[in-house]
């Protein structure tokens, strides 16, 4: 398939090695309005790099948009209607109404819109699915230093919207009530937050994201009614604590505890490959636009709770 990177900055440069590298893909050229930012490319592999993507309008047959967060809409959705089909990063779009409009643009065209969120290709996390049940708590926790990229958004658009998908996906159950609070530090927008998520099925989600931390933590805790589980998303590890059988000498029930660990591995080129299979067969990506959709309308809802909250303390 003939295929392009809109967004060669940090991310897109990873996106364009992983086209050039499949077998199923022919990097066709990429697009950025930063001179430095195809200097860059162009100084790591010998591809086409144009300043305007509308040049690449027609010419190729897949896309990853990796542009900054408020031009996903208008990039993807010409694409979209050129004939293309879009992986596009997360957060999909900067708003709900263009993230409804992104998906009705892709079947209009027929054809495939998946999301970039990545976590959902995590070995750790691809693990865990035969072990899960129906939780009754989650917990999240994604920790990062601060870094001005991303920063166009606020730390629930940028970083909690991993967790929030890979709860949403996890639960697969309405969410009925949000309670959010948050403070900016370094930025203009959100840099700390923290929201309850409460579901139709009686499922309850704790998750915390900060770019102002000293320390770097993504790690999810699932407890159900057999097993409590730690899934490490940094160190891809997993841990799953089950009740054994009898007791131990003190008389305490004894407990089975089993760590099990994975390759780093290449989440993105797993990612891809995966929009490219979706392409050719014409099957469902197993990131659909309505679940970057649903991710992103929760994002949003924490978001206007976390600014509902800073109001009052202003």
């Amino acid at each position: 398939m003939r295929t392009a990177v809109i967004g060669v900055g940090y991310l897109g440069r990873f996106h364009a090695q992983k086209y050039a590298a499949l077998p199923n893909s022919q990097l066709v050229g990429v697009a950025d309005p930063a001179p430095a930012s195809r200097a860059a490319l162009q100084a790591l592999m010998d591809v086409p790099a144009h300043a305007d993507y509308r040049e690449l309008l027609g010419r190729v047959d897949a896309v990853s948009i990796v542009t900054p967060t408020p031009l996903h809409f208008v990039v993807a959705k010409e694409f979209l209607e050129a004939g293309a089909h879009v992986l596009v990063e997360k957060p999909m779009t900067a708003t709900v109404e263009e993230g409804e409009e992104l998906i009705d643009a892709a079947r209009l065209a027929g054809r495939v819109l998946q999301v970039g969120h990545l976590e959902r290709f995590n070995a750790a996390v691809q693990a865990v699915q035969p072990i899960l049940g129906v939780p009754r708590f989650i917990e999240s926790a994604r920790l990062a230093p601060f870094k001005h990229r991303g920063t166009e958004v606020d730390v629930v658009l940028d970083l909690m919207i991993h967790d929030i998908d890979l709860i949403l996906s996890i639960v697969r159950s309405p969410v009925v009530a949000v309670d959010a609070i948050g403070s900016s530090v370094f930025s203009k927008e959100i840099d700390i937050a923290n929201a309850r998520l409460r579901f139709a099925n009686g499922c309850v989600a704790n998750a915390t994201a900060s770019r102002v931390s000293l320390k770097t933590e993504r790690r999810l805790r699932l407890f159900q009614d057999d097993a409590y589980v730690s899934v490490d998303l940094h160190q891809k590890v997993l841990t799953v604590i089950r009740k054994g059988r009898g007791l131990g000498e003190d008389g305490m029930p004894q407990v089975a505890i089993e760590e099990s660990n994975y390759d780093q591995g290449d989440a993105l080129k797993v990612e891809i490959e995966a929009f490219l299979h979706a392409a050719e067969t014409g099957t469902a990506p197993p990131v659909s636009g309505e679940d970057g959709l649903l991710a992103l309308r929760t994002a949003v809802d924490i978001t206007l709770q976390v600014a509902s909250s800073m109001r009052k303390f202003a």
